[in-house]
């Protein structure tokens, strides 16, 4: 299968390329640097040239593939609405240059958003679905994604963990991490009994792969390999790493000391993938975030 990867040469992108080639699939990367260009090329991929921006260069990519990954997603928390905006745009311009094909489209969206609306300590399941009118990050590009099943599209969404995690990540653990090294102290907020849901890159890049070449039209998939870390444990290893102490920080004051990150910090997401493991037969064999943690890579050097 020839395969449009949007975020190819991204933290995850560049692991679900590896993925696919080795699974026999050809790649056509989007790239919009020069930089990302060289390595996608490297690593076997044909290079598409064009940014998410772009919906020309995504609408060209998606007809001449006969399937859609799309990953990337402009990480502007400063415009965090107009990063939004964007990817739902991309995902009704590749969605509608799929329409009738059957091909399959498989998009990326968050555990996160179900903190919006389920009950507090529940875990989210893949069969939890937002109401029509909920404010829920990305709910837009993954209603909008789910909607194409009806237009002959083999569209499904993967929601990943707000952890995914392994050597060279540079999203919300190196950010803690950082934060801890700026301040002192590792820090958690109130008890730290708050848990998040994690899932090595490696894990999550298998299952793009199989939702590409297995899921159903509408299908909601998690990856999820950890159901849930306390905050707290995440905050002791952090600490026990760069010798710091490990102190609450109080709702009050979580957003003077971790900025953008106290909320999602503040959430308890735990979330189950028991159904995407029965689905698809996915099963994550490599590290979770607490042995992945221990194991050192993430202080090696500061970020």
């Amino acid at each position: 299968m020839r395969v449009f990867v949007t975020g190819a040469s991204g933290f995850i992108g560049s692991a679900v390329v590896r993925e696919l080639l080795a699974s026999g699939h050809q790649v056509l990367g989007l790239a919009r640097s020069d930089t990302a260009a060289a390595a996608l090329a490297a690593a076997g991929a044909e290079v598409h040239r064009g940014a998410l921006e772009d919906l020309d260069s995504l609408r060209s990519g998606a007809v001449s593939s006969d399937g859609v990954i799309h990953l990337a997603f402009i990480h502007d928390f400063s415009d965090y609405a107009g990063a939004m905006q964007a990817d739902l745009c991309a995902v009704e311009t590749i969605g509608a240059a799929l329409e009738g094909s059957g091909k399959p489209f498989v998009i990326t969206s968050g555990t996160l958003m179900l903190t919006y609306f389920l009950s507090p300590g529940r875990p989210g399941t893949e069969k939890d679905v937002a109401p029509a009118d909920s404010l829920a990050p990305r709910i837009a590009a993954e209603n909008a994604a789910l909607a194409l099943a009806m237009h002959g599209v083999r569209s499904s969404v993967v929601r990943l963990s707000p952890s995914v995690h392994g050597e060279g990540e540079h999203g919300f653990v190196p950010g803690i991490i950082n934060i801890a090294r700026a301040k002192g102290v590792s820090g958690y907020i109130g008890d730290g009994s708050n848990r998040w849901p994690a899932v090595h890159r490696l894990d999550a890049a298998h299952l793009f792969c199989l939702a590409l070449e297995q899921a159903p039209a509408g299908a909601v998939l998690h990856g999820v390999a950890d159901e849930g870390v306390p905050v707290r444990t995440i905050a002791e290893v952090i600490g026990h790493h760069l010798d710091l102490p490990v102190v609450s920080i109080s709702a009050e004051d979580a957003g003077e000391h971790f900025g953008w990150l106290s909320l999602p910090l503040s959430a308890d997401n735990p979330a189950s993938s028991t159904f995407t493991r029965e689905l698809l037969g996915w099963r994550p064999v490599h590290p979770a975030l607490i042995p992945d943690l221990e194991e050192g890579h993430y202080f090696k050097n500061e970020r």
